[in-house]
């Protein structure tokens, strides 16, 4: 990468020159950057880096605008970031030597350049390499038991736990108050990097057996992206969301069609639910499979369709649980039978089902609010627990006007502001 010579091959021999004339080897290469490009540029700093042009007094050079998508900051900030305000550097021509943190705070003579010599990888953690490149030595024949012994199938588990801690991350990020949400922007930094990490993994093994590497990860992603976002990277047009949602399902429909015709003729054709992983919680999978079918045109006209919806089906599953005896484990009332049960557990799924249905026609996540309603059961249990150890009632003795009264008093607590999550 030799982006600061503007093509002269004097120019690059000299700084080359003068790079291994600071005692810095070139066997691994070398990467020569303009100091107006740093923050433009994916640097690995196990590389050695050639930093000319350096900013004089004044220079528009030292006021760097735009930066690397994904990576923040420019300049010697950036510098310092990747290679610690402590990294001894080499000033050329003269060979002085001195620590980014010095050389950022005084102007450099005209015509200077900068030589950072590489960092040790277990120092170059900002490298977009680093992951990969720790992941494997994990996997290295003196490298971690545990490590060694994953396989995809064993993994799976951790990635479904993964995400989920990311998913709290992100809720308690959304619920933090102003002075904490520094906190919780760190705690999802560090939830991201865990699900990343499964990735890198499962990646890893797959490079190991030869099937595909990261890179293979990346680029396909990348193609599926840009080849599913027309109206952004070529001549397609989306007004709304619901155009986006459409358009996407006409292009994975097409990538069906062409996969189809690429299977064996006994091979079933995939459908638009297709894909959706059996493994979800079942309120995001039925919000997921909807998504789907609504994309492709299978929907209520307007809402109140699936308002009647909501009336038929709980009028069908109180009709079921008659038939079953309306059974209640707390009072001991069995079942008539097995499959009368399971016939009104059939009818509950259908309720459930058209519930989502309403919250995802009125931009509600069913997930969500089932959750929000768990965290505020929580809530206000704890504070009934508090009262009535407060008034020394016991629970599972004190009979429901009590119980109900304590969770009045706990509902109003709630909404007064004096419950805590």
């Amino acid at each position: 990468m030799t982006q600061g010579l503007g093509g002269d091959p004097a120019a690059l021999a000299a700084h080359l020159a003068a790079v291994q004339g600071a005692g810095v080897s070139l066997d691994r290469g070398v990467t020569v950057l303009p100091f107006t490009q740093l923050a433009h540029t994916a640097i690995d700093p196990r590389i050695p880096l050639l930093v000319t042009h350096l900013p004089t007094e004044g220079s528009a050079a030292a006021q760097q605008v735009g930066t690397l998508p994904g990576r923040s900051g420019a300049g010697w900030a950036l510098l310092a970031r990747i290679y610690g305000v402590t990294h001894e550097v080499v000033v050329l021509p003269s060979g002085a030597r001195n620590t980014l943190e010095a050389l950022a705070a005084v102007p450099a003579d005209a015509g200077a350049a900068l030589v950072l010599p590489p960092l040790p990888p277990l120092a170059a953690l900002t490298s977009p390499w680093a992951m990969p490149w720790l992941s494997a030595r994990l996997r290295a024949e003196d490298g971690c038991p545990w490590d060694r012994e994953q396989t995809h199938g064993s993994l799976a588990k951790h990635l479904i736990e993964e995400s989920w801690e990311l998913h709290d991350a992100i809720q308690s990020l959304e619920s933090a108050p102003e002075a904490q949400r520094g906190a919780a922007y760190a705690a999802l930094a560090e939830e991201l990097g865990d699900v990343l990490l499964q990735v890198v993994l499962h990646a890893q093994l797959a490079e190991e057996t030869g099937a595909f590497d990261f890179t293979d990860v990346q680029e396909r992603l990348a193609k599926k992206i840009v080849r599913r976002h027309p109206h952004v990277f070529g001549d397609g047009v989306a007004r709304n969301t619901r155009d986006v949602q459409r358009s996407w399902e006409t292009i994975k429909a097409e990538e069906r069609a062409a996969s189809a015709a690429a299977a064996p003729a006994s091979t079933r054709p995939k459908g638009a639910l297709d894909g959706v992983s059996r493994s979800l919680p079942a309120l995001m999978a039925s919000r997921e499979l909807q998504d789907r079918a609504s994309a492709v045109g299978y929907d209520w006209p307007t809402l109140d369709g699936v308002r009647e919806k909501i009336v038929e089906e709980i009028a069908e599953l109180d009709e079921a649980l008659a038939i079953a005896g309306n059974p209640d484990l707390i009072t001991a009332v069995p079942a008539t039978s097995p499959e009368s049960l399971a016939a009104a557990q059939d009818e509950l799924g259908d309720v459930l089902a058209v519930l989502v249905n309403l919250g995802r026609r009125s931009g509600i996540d069913a997930e969500a609010a089932l959750r929000g309603a768990n965290d505020k059961f929580r809530r206000r249990f704890g504070e009934v627990e508090r009262l009535a150890a407060k008034r020394e009632i016991t629970l599972n003795t004190a009979d429901f006007a009590t119980l109900d009264g304590l969770w009045d008093e706990a509902k109003a607590a709630e909404r007064a502001g004096q419950l805590r999550g």
